[in-house]
């Protein structure tokens, strides 16, 4: 931490329109929290600062399409969000909200600021208006059809079927979503935060003076200021929000790409009275912790924004993440294709460390990674189970049965395989440290992994179950040495897996070790007494993956089923026509499957008016079994036509939904047979 006496370390605000899911976790959250356990372990002086957004369009549209208000939407989703990081163990030091009083009234006096000071431009723009709802409508409030792919649902600011991004006026036969009508261009004023004027700074100062950021967030920088940097609005027309605080300004509040980063100066000012020793101190570094998405809003409008206000520092780094998919598909909340960081909470009790782990081990640090349910499984299984657990389990469970639970001291005979294993324990220290200090989380954890993998490897060369009955004094040694293996790994491993750390340390009977002792050998002394083994984690087995497979499929199944367009009318027919069709409602008597089909129900049915034998193409979604005594309705006057040998004298009428599946159309109240279908 060169030249610094404190960190502050940010995170983005995830939305409050709904809950988080794990790509937010690995691209944000995960490696925040691991970095400043690293650092709180090191005794720096460190904050952690989170909160929920709960401003913008998403959230407005969500309210309106459930009757509820703003309001509503942002309480419910801020408390899932917040209790699902506590109990997932990411440690803020304060999650807040932008819409408390302290952060309404910081916006406003931040806005104020560059207002006063002439760094805003006021401009007029082309907007369009909503004439029945009486207001201005925001991108998200409009939909129409994409000029490049001719999607007809796409949105006033990006089509989500090609991926455009897009302007309001560029939507062909745009609709108001508020009330469907057709919207009308009227002019609007707006303050803007000319990025252009600060152009000249950014160049030196991210081009120049931080080539050492991470290739992605640099690279996206540069493009964007390569292509040159247009003003920015800072205001938007919306009743939700933080009001533009000057004379003239009604109905209009602060954009949320604005209002949202200040979030983090009131939510540390909701913290400590010395908020600003964290802000505006030059021996404060700060850390911005986000997602691709988030780049040029944290490393260019947001340092503008601190830049023409004057007094606030900027940051020092902006370690951010790529995407991370989900069983080969992006993640997207939209069509519930994710897993939710509260439902594993609920199905993976206490399993909080396992989840924290894959996501580290497979952080998409410099390309887009994928979660996979079966590499979850495996990394679990074949790496916390049997590399880390197996490990701790042998290291305690041999020295309770050989002494008792007490720690041995070294033998007379020290070998230099010993030595070096000893020694080796500083050496990934330094490493896992190397890379926590550069931001190369997954690089840190696999390095914590190799102490594990050290010691499995020890014990497996040295195998002291065999020496135990002939050179006692050896295996002395090979346990002591062990044990502070095990004692080491208890610390390297809590910024990563704190609840599995915390759970060792207790059977090591240790606590208050911190990131400077890490390498002694000496952790665990002669005589020191150890707690009874218990399992660090547990086997996952086929049947738990196989739930969440088939819970991601009902997904995909259900998103697929929304998408399928409903046929076409067909042409019309006369009444006349119409009344030629006898329906009836009949009652099922016999099922049975048609031999050598798959589809076939051979059906036998009272129709009121006989009983007669129908053929239906219903096996595969109906057991014979299932439906007799089931009343259905029945085309009774189809001319009989033969299907596999069967003459069949009618048709059972169904209903098909859009996955394809069959279901009955019957009566809601058992009637006579024969009665006609009107």
């Amino acid at each position: 931490m060169d030249n610094f006496k404190r960190t502050l370390v940010t995170t983005a605000l995830p939305y409050a329109n709904g809950p988080v899911h794990i790509g937010h976790l690995a691209g944000v959250y995960v490696p925040a929290d691991i970095y400043v356990r690293y650092l709180r372990m090191k005794g720096e002086d460190v904050l952690l600062i989170g909160g929920s957004d709960e401003h913008g369009v998403p959230i407005t549209l969500k309210a309106k399409n459930e009757g509820v208000t703003p309001q509503d939407i942002v309480d419910r989703y801020h408390g899932i969000i917040k209790k699902s990081f506590e109990d997932f163990g990411i440690t803020f030091d304060v999650y807040s909200r932008t819409t408390t009083e302290t952060h309404y009234k910081t916006a406003s006096d931040f806005f104020k600021t560059l207002y006063d000071k002439g760094e805003f431009v006021e401009k007029e723009s082309d907007q369009y208006y909503d004439e029945d709802a009486k207001q201005f409508l925001a991108d998200r409030y409009i939909t129409g059809t994409c000029p490049h792919c001719g999607n007809e649902g796409a949105y006033g600011d990006q089509c989500e079927s090609c991926g455009t991004s897009l302007n309001a006026t560029d939507l062909k036969n745009p609709i108001s979503v508020i009330s469907g009508s057709v919207p009308v261009v009227r002019k609007t004023k707006h303050w803007y935060l000319p990025l252009d004027k600060h152009e000249p700074f950014l160049k030196k100062w991210i081009l120049e003076d931080h080539k050492e950021w991470k290739a992605n967030v640099y690279g996206q920088c540069k493009s964007w200021i390569d292509q040159g940097l247009q003003p920015r609005a800072v205001s938007r027309d919306l009743d939700w929000g933080v009001p533009v605080p000057v004379e003239g300004a009604d109905g209009k509040v602060l954009y949320v790409w604005f209002d949202a980063p200040i979030g983090y100066i009131s939510a540390t000012k909701e913290l400590t009275p010395e908020w600003e020793k964290y802000w505006k101190d030059k021996e404060t570094r700060m850390l911005h912790f986000i997602g691709k998405d988030n780049i040029v809003f944290h490393c260019i409008v947001f340092p503008s924004m601190l830049k023409a206000e004057g007094s606030f520092n900027l940051p020092e780094n902006v370690p951010a993440n790529e995407f991370l998919n989900l069983e080969g598909d992006k993640i997207s909340t939209s069509r519930n294709w994710a897993v939710w960081l509260h439902e594993y909470l609920e199905e993976f009790k206490d399993q909080q460390d396992v989840l924290r782990y894959v996501l580290a081990a497979n952080a998409p640090e410099t390309k887009d990674n994928d979660f996979t349910w079966k590499d979850f499984q495996a990394r679990n299984n074949n790496e916390l189970v049997a590399i880390l657990g197996n490990f701790v389990n042998r290291a305690i469970v041999l020295t309770h049965k050989y002494y008792g639970g007490k720690t041995p001291e070294m033998g007379s005979v020290v070998e230099d395989f010993d030595k070096q294993t000893l020694a080796d324990i500083s050496e990934i220290v330094k490493k896992v440290q190397s890379s926590l200090d550069s931001f190369r989380f997954r690089e840190a954890i696999k390095e914590m992994m190799n102490l594990a993998r050290l010691g499995n490897k020890y014990l497996a060369d040295t195998e002291p179950w065999k020496l135990v009955k002939t050179d006692e004094e050896r295996v002395k040694t090979i346990m002591n040495v062990s044990l502070q293996i095990t004692a080491n790994l208890s610390v390297l491993m809590e910024p990563f897996l704190p609840f599995s750390a915390v759970k060792l340390q207790n059977m090591l009977n240790i606590s208050g070790i911190v990131w400077k002792d890490l390498g002694k050998t000496d952790m665990l002394v002669p005589g020191h007494e150890i707690n009874k083994p218990e399992l660090l984690f547990a086997k996952i087995e086929d049947d738990t993956i196989q739930k969440q497979l088939d819970k991601l499929e009902a997904s995909k199944l259900a998103n697929e089923a929304a998408a399928k367009e409903v046929a076409p009318a067909k042409e019309n027919i006369s009444f006349d026509e119409f009344t030629k069709m006898d329906i009836r409602i009949g009652t099922i008597l016999e099922a049975e499957k048609v031999a050598k089909t798959k589809k076939l129900l051979k059906l036998v049915v009272d129709t009121g008016i006989d009983k007669r034998t129908v053929v239906s193409g219903i096996a595969e979604f109906f057991a014979p079994e299932d439906i007799v005594g089931k009343q259905v309705s029945i085309l009774v006057n189809l001319a009989p036509r033969k299907i596999k040998g069967i003459e069949s004298q009618g048709m059972i009428l169904m209903g098909e939904d859009a996955n394809g599946e069959l279901v009955f159309l019957q009566p809601s109240k058992a009637i006579k047979p024969g009665s006609e279908v009107r």
